[in-house]
């Protein structure tokens, strides 16, 4: 019988250190930060190699800090790097607060937590405690915990939506115009797909069908780095391209030095943050566009234009990749201003079924 591996720690810097090991295939896997040496093997002994071992981690002496690693490693599996990137940062907060907490106190704790909640920053209060109710619900599913102590907290209340900033065919023309050639197409691009930045950054000629008129969405861009999606159709998503898309790449000088479609000026992968400082702002300020002028609101245009033309809710949010809900929550005035058309469709049903009833006699 092999020996049963141990972990081993490495330092990532000031009070930071990471473990790694080898998973089940032989797969050298990391685990980090933590605050010492002895936290990260702690980590390794008590939550990774019972695991490997195929049992389950003993609930007794899992801390918040412990169950977090082993939730963002265990969901890992099924989403986006980014969202793992987002879940670790809103779930630092609550690892600083009670991260040393074993989990049987920390059920006893809803009162302690309420405190925390109400002492968070209101605007980011949501998405942090959201992210550690997921946490340990996944905790009370696996049999860690019995009780969910951050939803015996309280109601955690969503904040009012931001504002939909939508622009006109005007605006987007202006903009378009301010921008350099290799540019130019893109907001027009954006707003007849709706692609998020991260995906159109990370498009390719190969994306794009001209003959089905669809692009689909295989990879996006995770802190720079390009990351190729799954294969479910949750995750690579077909858009449809009207002609005003269809337009847009047409408009694109061709280059055969990248397989972008809006690459960086040397052909990589256009770096965001300096796309909206050095080129997309001065573009908005010149053509007088008025601010908050975000890139993000191109997407928020082509949702709003698809609802205005009678796209179904649920239609929308399947070409948006997001959910119906969020469209309801965002453009509910939009939804609420398409009843009359559905009224209007479905008395042009019954008058056609009238005339064909009559036809036939």
């Amino acid at each position: 019988m092999p020996a049963e591996q141990r972990g081993s720690a490495y330092r990532l810097g000031a009070n930071r250190w990471g473990v790694r090991y080898r998973d089940r295939d032989g797969v050298l896997r990391r685990n980090s930060p933590f605050q010492s040496k002895s936290a990260a093997l702690a980590h390794y002994r008590d939550v990774i190699a019972p695991e490997l071992r195929g049992e389950p981690a003993p609930a007794p002496e899992l801390t918040l800090a412990g169950l977090v690693e082993l939730y963002l490693q265990r969901h890992a599996a099924s989403v986006r790097p980014r969202t793992i990137v987002t879940l670790r940062e809103r779930l630092a907060l609550a690892v600083r607060a009670f991260g040393n907490v074993p989990l049987r106190d920390l059920e006893r704790m809803a009162g302690d937590i309420a405190s925390w909640q109400a002492r968070l920053p209101e605007r980011s209060r949501y998405g942090i405690v959201q992210a550690l109710r997921q946490t340990l619900g996944a905790a009370v599913r696996w049999g860690y915990m019995t009780t969910n102590p951050a939803t015996l907290a309280g109601r955690n209340r969503a904040p009012a939506p931001r504002t939909v900033r939508i622009y006109t065919r005007d605006e987007i023309t202006a903009i378009a115009a301010e921008l350099a050639p290799m540019y130019a197409p893109l907001p027009v691009f954006a707003a007849a797909t709706g692609l998020r930045p991260e995906e159109w950054q990370a498009l390719e000629r190969r994306d794009v069908d001209r003959r089905a008129r669809v692009v689909t969405v295989r990879q996006t861009v995770s802190d720079g780095v390009v990351v190729t999606l799954g294969k479910t159709d949750g995750a690579r998503r077909q858009i449809p391209l009207s002609r005003r898309a269809l337009a847009a790449l047409d408009a694109i000088p061709p280059r055969l030095d990248s397989p972008l479609v809006f690459p960086a000026p040397a052909g990589g992968v256009l770096n965001a943050d300096n796309f909206r400082r050095r080129t997309w702002a001065p573009a908005i300020e010149a053509a007088g566009i008025a601010t908050p002028a975000r890139i993000y609101d191109l997407r928020s245009t082509f949702v709003s234009e698809a609802l205005h033309a009678g796209v179904p809710v649920f239609t929308v949010a399947k070409i948006a990749g997001t959910s119906v809900r969020m469209i309801e929550r965002h453009y509910g005035r939009l939804l609420d201003g398409a009843t009359a058309d559905i009224a209007d469709r479905l008395d042009a049903l019954d008058e056609r079924a009238t005339d064909e009833a009559a036809d036939d006699r």
